[in-house]
């Protein structure tokens, strides 16, 4: 059975017609404006409440859960390849969530603005996580084997330029608007609730006019029961493979200390020093979150190059080691709690570079061990939804062991988190390279 999931990869899937648009045209505006929404509910929308005065433990819980809508994506993303173009997936995603963060903005003006504030967060993560399907299942159908290895890296470096500019630029935005022009913090986060709804809508009209369609997956379901079928058929393979639990296990694991850290860190580092936080303003924050994701961006660039050196076997248990060390980091600051915020910049800064260069080996091993098959973007989407599980299960639980111990022990025990996924990366199962060359290559970056 052929794979719904995976749009043919070869130069004859590209469009061969004069006006095809060159790649640089959309590819990097397409993972910016992916990357940027996703950044905003599972990150963005954790500051924006602690301003708001909300407790850590509803922070993490409220937005912890917003990972739900990557954790299942698989299960409606058939329905991209069934219905229109994935292009016109891509562009109804990027309005509905202009649409949806205008809304938030307007929200933030009513007194009783969490529940709208979290209702339409929550389908603007629906919205992204379909955006993600159809803006990967875009890339691959629309350029040749050839053009997505020239471009995988652009897609990492414009998704996470999406990441700079919500969890860094904007939040920096948000300290000068409080700090110096004095509006209070619900009409602040209006503005750049604004900004990000606009952001959205320049995406989606300038991809209107340069974005290929994508087409329809070869052998696409034409019905409801086909799709059904295909999609049971995929999921029992998956779980037909030799060694397939304790592959999860290790995908599961691998960043299980970094769901705590990526949570409560910002909280944190919010929080005034007479409850054990650090007291840094927005402003700070803002400059530390995008000086820390150049240092992600640094770090998987490095790894990237060190796998390819010695091999994902190889290296396998090293890169795991190089991303949960750092964690050590944030059990310095919260025993220290330094003043001096370039000593604070330059430890987050490294641990979101060790967290770079170990992330390779998970989105590696993914791609390459759990992936490969006759359904292997539908398995590597499966394999994405356990690491997004994770993260969200760990995101959740921070809150409530932060407000039961307090920050000092509970990155003790983000740091005791951190020793599973070393264990597991050295009991990872792998096997022997496939070479099954009828499946895309994965888009990687985000």
């Amino acid at each position: 059975m052929t794979d719904l999931y995976a749009a043919p990869a070869s130069a004859e899937s590209a469009p061969s017609n004069a006006k095809r648009r060159h790649p640089m045209l959309w590819v990097p505006s397409l993972y910016v404006a992916m990357g940027t929404p996703m950044i905003t509910v599972s990150v963005v929308a954790a500051i924006m409440y602690k301003n708001l005065g909300l407790s850590n433990t509803d922070i993490t819980l409220y937005t912890s859960s917003m990972y739900l809508p990557w954790v299942i994506k698989p299960l409606w993303s058939p329905l991209v390849d069934m219905f229109r173009t994935k292009r016109f997936f891509v562009l109804c995603m990027e309005f509905i969530m202009m649409v949806t963060l205008g809304c938030v903005a307007l929200s933030l003006s009513l007194p009783g603005y969490l529940g709208p504030t979290l209702a339409f967060f929550w389908i603007t993560g629906f919205a992204s996580a379909t955006q993600d399907i159809a803006g990967d299942g875009v890339y691959i159908s629309s350029t040749s084997e050839t053009e997505q290895a020239q471009y995988v890296g652009v897609q990492g470096i414009a998704w996470n330029i999406g990441r700079i500019i919500a969890s860094g630029l904007l939040v920096t935005f948000t300290g000068w608007l409080h700090d110096k022009l004095g509006l209070d913090w619900a009409k602040t986060w209006m503005v750049v609730m604004g900004v990000l709804s606009a952001i959205m809508g320049i995406a989606g009209a300038w991809h209107l006019n340069v974005m290929p369609t994508g087409g329809t997956a070869r052998d696409a379901p034409t019905s409801v029961s086909d799709a059904v079928k295909t999609f049971v058929d995929a999921w029992t393979t998956f779980f037909q493979k030799k060694n397939i639990l304790m592959m999860l296990l290790v995908v599961f694991f691998y960043r299980f200390g970094e769901g705590f850290i990526e949570k409560m860190g910002p909280l944190f580092m919010l929080d005034e020093r007479n409850v054990g936080g650090l007291g840094l303003n927005n402003e700070a924050l803002g400059n530390m979150g995008s000086l820390g994701t150049a240092g992600f961006m640094g770090g998987a660039l490095l790894g990237g190059v060190f796998c390819a050196k010695f091999g994902l076997k190889r290296s396998f248990v090293l890169l795991a080691f190089i991303l949960n060390v750092p964690h050590f980091t944030y059990f310095y600051l919260s025993h220290a709690l330094p003043d001096n915020l370039q000593i604070i910049t330059a430890i987050v800064t490294l641990e979101k570079f060790g967290y770079g260069f170990g992330s390779v080996g998970h989105m590696l091993y993914m791609m390459q061990q759990v992936a490969p098959g006759p359904y292997k973007t539908a398995h590597y989407a499966f394999a994405t939804g356990i690491m997004g599980l994770s993260m969200m299960l760990t995101g959740m639980i921070s809150g409530p062991i932060q407000a039961a111990v307090g920050h000092t022990h509970f990155f003790t025990i983000a740091l005791f988190a951190s020793v599973p996924p070393v264990l597991f990366a050295f009991l990872a199962p792998f096997k022997a390279a496939s070479n099954d060359s009828k499946d895309a290559a994965v888009p990687a970056g985000h």
